[in-house]
């Protein structure tokens, strides 16, 4: 990695630390002291991103899981350590699992953040039991509290090595010495102050999981396992009255990466064989690698679900049409799919606007019936060059995009006059009429009222059927 005084060490492996060798030391240093080292260039963005997919990999112990920095990871487990046997055998069984996806790593447990990342780092203790904190922080350097190093630097030039020489001093002085950093620190690993985790995914109350003795891999035990999820969530979800509108499929693969499925609903459902079919669709794209260990299925974002009038016989309701809706939109693409409906407002070109595919009629204006519309209008009305009857001013031919359209019949004018709280100055009303050509075919024109000795302009703004 470049630095001010050249090359540098990014990081160092267990053997090259054995060696001498350590983060920032300039290259041509190290390879004094190893003159065969092998280096590779350093790649920051790479790391990170890596860290964020082992993030959610351990997502199979907690669902509270923050990124600590390049180099770590912060796990809440309260509440899910009984599920794996214990604390010591919780831990052991993450160093496990990453050493045989070949990523070196140390683990600790503690009764508070602080305290868990400076034994993980600086201590050796896989377990801290809450009456044991002081007595296991005590050994260990003051770096360890995650001070910035000028203050680690002057700590040490009083004496101030270890976190013991630091617990027994009054807080007064340490403040007015050293300023509150250093004592929120050891406020923080003592559980005298709040170290809040912020989770990389916030977690979900709804929530199911199931972990496999044996890695799997075949498409139809991921199917099934998809089906047990469903079956075991949404009975919930019916019972609190509530339905997804996202869920989060991730499947945990036992070299310490994890792939994710998203799916959408336009209405909040809870048929588990509906959503089974959203899914499905989305599975073909997912390579289970040397197998996957873990799944857990979450909705990441639910309703209330109201209970619903059943439509009368001939009728149809916006229910029937939400599965055909969801399947459209995990296929096409959640802005692919999507209804006009009416604004209110008398300028044609906003008039309608983009809504979800399934909405609420209620509070939505009326589709305008006494008004004679084309069926489709432009985005942006084209100017034309049109030549007009001098003593009716109606319209006698027009050229629109090279060709030439002769007038048969005309309808109108209809006046429409702009906004004024919201058009620019320079806005002109507009006078518009419905007129076919020879050959059969209906066009929207309008002409500007003029202003002055100006000449009227001429403008296409939609097409009739």
């Amino acid at each position: 990695m470049p630095g001010a005084g050249g090359v540098a060490l990014f990081a160092v492996d267990s053997i090259a630390a054995l060696e001498g060798l350590s983060p920032g030391q300039p290259l041509a240093d190290a390879r004094v002291l190893v003159p065969d080292l092998r280096t590779a260039p350093a790649d920051p963005d790479g790391d990170r991103a890596a860290m964020a997919a082992l993030a959610d990999w351990c997502v199979r112990w907690t669902p509270t899981v923050s990124l600590d920095g390049d180099d770590g990871l912060l796990l809440d487990i309260t509440g899910s350590a009984h599920l794996f046997g214990g604390e010591e055998r919780l831990v052991q069984d993450l160093v496990h699992r990453l050493a045989r996806a070949r990523i070196a790593a140390r683990a600790s447990v503690a009764s508070t953040p602080g305290a868990a990342w400076a034994v993980a780092r600086f201590g050796t203790a896989p377990v801290v039991a809450p009456e044991s904190t002081r007595t296991a922080l005590g050994p260990l350097p003051t770096s360890a509290l995650r001070l910035p190093m000028p203050l680690i630097e002057t700590l040490h030039r009083l004496g101030l090595r270890r976190i013991a020489d630091l617990l027994p001093l009054p807080r007064a002085p340490l403040v007015a010495r050293f300023g509150e950093m250093l004592v929120r620190r050891l406020d923080q690993v003592l559980g005298r102050a709040d170290d809040p985790i912020t989770p990389r995914r916030p977690a979900s109350a709804w929530r199911s999981r199931m972990a496999f003795a044996e890695p799997i891999a075949r498409r139809e035990d991921i199917d099934a396992t998809l089906r047990r999820l469903l079956d075991g969530l949404c009975p919930r979800l019916a019972k609190a009255r509530r339905g997804a509108r996202t869920l989060d499929l991730l499947l945990c693969r036992v070299d310490g990466t994890a792939q994710a499925i998203t799916i959408g609903t336009a209405r909040a459902s809870h048929d588990a064989a509906h959503l089974a079919r959203l899914f499905a669709e989305k599975l073909d794209g997912i390579d289970p690698g040397f197998g996957i260990e873990t799944a857990i299925l979450e909705a990441v974002a639910t309703d209330r679900l109201d209970p619903d009038q059943t439509a009368f016989e001939g009728e149809r309701s916006s229910a029937d049409l939400a599965p055909l809706i969801d399947r459209l939109r995990n296929r096409l693409g959640t802005r692919s799919v999507f209804r006009i409906t009416a604004v209110d407002s008398h300028i044609p070109e906003r008039t309608v606007t983009v809504a979800p595919a399934i909405g609420d009629p209620a509070g939505e204006r009326a589709w305008p019936d006494d008004l004679a519309r084309p069926i489709r209008l432009l985005p942006c009305p084209e100017p034309i060059a049109a030549e007009a009857c001098r003593a009716t001013g109606t319209l006698v031919d027009f050229e629109w995009r090279g060709v030439r359209h002769r007038i048969a019949r005309t309808e109108g004018p209809e006046r429409i006059a702009p906004e004024w709280w919201r058009a620019p100055a320079n806005a002109r009303t507009r006078d518009y009429y419905r007129v076919e050509d020879e050959a059969g075919r209906r066009f929207w024109v309008y002409r500007t009222l003029p202003r002055g000795d100006e000449a009227p302009r001429w403008y296409l703004h939609g097409l009739f059927a």
